[in-house]
């Protein structure tokens, strides 16, 4: 009985998905987190995927069965390496026998092109994860070359947007100071290898701390009055932009401005405890609604305007086995039986068809290891990279017209015989 409800909510998704969600071509990405004992199975993930035109896919390990259901979907792939497992890839023989066996193993048919190692290390106050981390990602990216997998393969981390010590106004963003002497070798890391720099950017939790004093309009990209940085004179009218220039300005302060920033984990929860204000199903529809519409306008932040914007929406599904408050059982955009958590409100008329960049190695959006407890994302980043969104010209927009066609003529038609015209 169930699957077989499964399978009526996924026909009846990608009979509507034209009208619920733009049909996308281009980047934009879903994270999968499979903290949960009813998801349906890899292989019925796929056309949920599709249904909301993502081209990306972020796990938070390299499940075997996920990245051999995906394989020749063209679906691109970022899989992840869990903290626990940190410390063991100092060795070069266990790097080695990772990459092989987690990325090698699947490639070409699966498009694997970035590895996340650990998720949120720096502010989980753990001196031990925070001193292998970086080996660690260096001892994944020598595997890499050495397999010659480097070119189209990235590596990177994960951070919380509590990395930042400062955060507006954007101008003045800066990295917390005890934290400068552990992220700076990482950045440099990054800009060696030409791989990005994550942050996990979650407005909710920026709102529910202080909801008296944060616009809820202002977080949700809703009509407001915005805010103007007193030093640079730009104007945000939302708190994800002034977020994600509030990192360029912490990265051009050690001296990395050019170090692109993709945002690998956000969302809006559709349910709470009750102390949890803002978490309602009305509010992720406008979160996550008024993001996709972000995306579909290829729209730069005011200091980095004509800088694509790559993000991975967090999440796929609601998953019922996470701890924590209710709040991180609800991020998803489906339920486990396939039917949305919500409508986006998302139609043709939103469509913007943008020229996109396909991601290499060096540039592809990645994103972080799991989300645990202990996750200190308190952030408001944003957006992804440029979606191409088709919709009118889309094969589903082509039979949902001549449907429409046929009925108007067969209803003519019987009007007619019936004499009534």
């Amino acid at each position: 009985m169930e699957h077989s409800r499964f399978y009526y909510h996924v026909s009846l998704i990608l009979s509507i998905s034209g009208l619920v969600f733009p049909v996308m071509v281009g980047s934009i990405g879903i994270n999968y987190g499979q903290i949960a004992n009813n998801l349906p199975t890899p292989d019925n993930v796929i056309p949920l995927v599709k249904s909301i035109g993502a081209t990306k896919v972020k796990l938070y390990d390299a499940d075997p069965r996920v990245l051999k259901a995906f394989a020749n979907t063209g679906v691109e792939f970022i899989v992840g390496l869990g903290n626990e497992y940190l410390s063991k890839m100092r060795d070069p023989d266990k790097a080695q026998a990772w990459v092989k066996a987690n990325v090698q193993a699947y490639l070409p048919a699966t498009k694997i092109t970035c590895i996340t190692i650990g998720n949120e290390i720096l502010t989980l106050n753990d001196t031990s994860l925070t001193d292998n981390l970086l080996p660690a990602m260096q001892g994944i990216q020598t595997a890499l070359v050495n397999l010659g997998l480097d070119k189209q393969v990235s590596v990177t981390t994960a951070h919380s947007l509590a990395v930042l010590d400062v955060s507006f106004p954007p101008s003045a963003g800066s990295f917390r100071k005890d934290l400068v002497g552990s992220i700076t070798p990482i950045l440099n890391f990054h800009a060696k290898t030409n791989s990005p720099f994550l942050i996990n950017a979650y407005p909710f939790f920026a709102f529910k701390s202080n909801p008296k004093q944060v616009s809820l309009d202002f977080v949700l990209f809703q009509p407001n009055q915005g805010v103007v940085d007193p030093k640079s004179n730009f104007h945000y009218d939302n708190m994800l932009f002034a977020q994600i220039d509030a990192v360029y300005s912490a990265l051009a302060s050690l001296g990395y401005s050019k170090l692109p920033v993709h945002i690998s984990e956000t969302g809006w929860p559709s349910k709470g405890d009750e102390d949890e204000v803002g978490a309602t199903l009305e509010n992720a529809k406008k979160y996550n609604g008024n993001l996709f519409k972000t995306i579909c306008q290829r729209k730069g932040t005011p200091m980095r305007p004509n800088t694509d914007l790559n993000i991975y929406v967090f999440a796929l599904f609601n998953e019922n086995m996470k701890p924590g408050p209710t709040s991180e059982r609800n991020y998803g955009l489906f339920k486990p039986d396939g039917s949305p958590a919500y409508l986006l409100g998302i139609n043709g008329t939103d469509a913007i068809s943008t020229n996109s960049t396909p991601t290499t190695a060096a540039t592809t959006t990645t994103t972080p290891a799991p989300r645990s407890p202990e996750s200190s994302s308190t952030g408001y980043l944003s957006i992804s990279a440029a979606v191409k969104v088709m919709f009118w010209t889309s094969w589903w927009c082509f039979y949902f017209r001549f449907f429409c066609c046929c009925f108007v003529y067969l209803t003519w038609e019987s009007v007619v015989v019936c004499g009534m015209i």
